[in-house]
């Protein structure tokens, strides 16, 4: 490979965190400042501390992004944030299409190709969130599932920008389960192959995160399957010592 897809450790806080919570955030600049940084590193703060984490960050190896954004620039929209809000609090990424925005929010495939193309106008890396249920895997129903996702909920607007994906069977996230390493591979390049399809000369090298209980434990075996670039973490991310270790496993 000429090009190689550049690995993303990304942690999602959540609705988590308050200011003493910069704390683990200054433990993980800490952290990669005296690590390898062959991969790109960033938190997903809840939006009243990006500015705050983006300030801490700046100039360090840690990027910062929201975890959504509402698909209008602006406007009366109470109790929500914009992409370019996002952007000049010193995010780089933001999250679109999480399952939990799914299932809470009610958000379908439009609206998160909505937010994911507000996103790109805004100058962030939207990281595109898929996943299957239970039910759906055990009727034998995930790849056809996941395919509605991806065509529906990734814009034509990606074409020639940097997007991430990300699959989160929605059963593996905060469960402690965790999808067989056959199971991730199977999904990852079914998904490599449909974004190298749409996406020609771009597709290949879109990185592809893996979410649902990725912890220091597993990480290594995980990121070792075939088209796994990086992961999605959850309740691992808000301890420095554990986000790191994974971080050290992706390097």
């Amino acid at each position: 490979e000429l090009y190689m897809t550049r690995t993303l450790i990304a942690g999602n806080w959540k609705m988590n965190g308050l200011k003493a919570s910069l704390q683990e955030a200054s433990r993980i600049i800490e952290g990669l400042a005296g690590a390898h940084q062959n991969a790109d590193c960033l938190i997903c703060p809840p939006a009243t501390l990006v500015m705050a984490m983006a300030d801490l960050a700046s100039g360090s190896a840690l990027q910062i992004g929201g975890q959504d954004c509402h698909m209008n620039t602006s406007g009366a929209h109470t109790g929500d944030i914009s992409a370019g809000m996002l952007c000049d609090a010193g995010a780089t990424h933001v999250i679109t299409g999480h399952s939990e925005r799914r299932a809470d929010h009610g958000e379908d495939n439009s609206c998160i190709a909505a937010k994911t193309s507000a996103a790109l106008a805004a100058g962030l890396v939207p990281i595109i969130c898929i996943g299957e249920t239970l039910e759906q895997r055990e009727r034998g129903e995930t790849l056809e599932f996941l395919e509605t996702q991806l065509v529906q909920s990734i814009p034509d607007a990606c074409a020639g920008k940097p997007f991430v994906v990300a699959y989160e069977p929605v059963w593996a996230i905060g469960t402690g389960k965790t999808a067989s390493l056959e199971q991730i591979g199977e999904v990852h390049d079914f998904i490599r192959n449909l974004l190298a399809t749409r996406f020609a000369g771009q597709g290949e090298d879109v990185p592809i995160l893996y979410g649902g209980s990725m912890k220091p434990s597993n990480a290594a075996e995980i990121l070792s399957v075939s088209n796994v670039n990086g992961g999605l973490i959850g309740g691992a991310s808000l301890n420095a010592a554990d986000f790191l270790a994974i971080y050290a496993a992706a390097v």
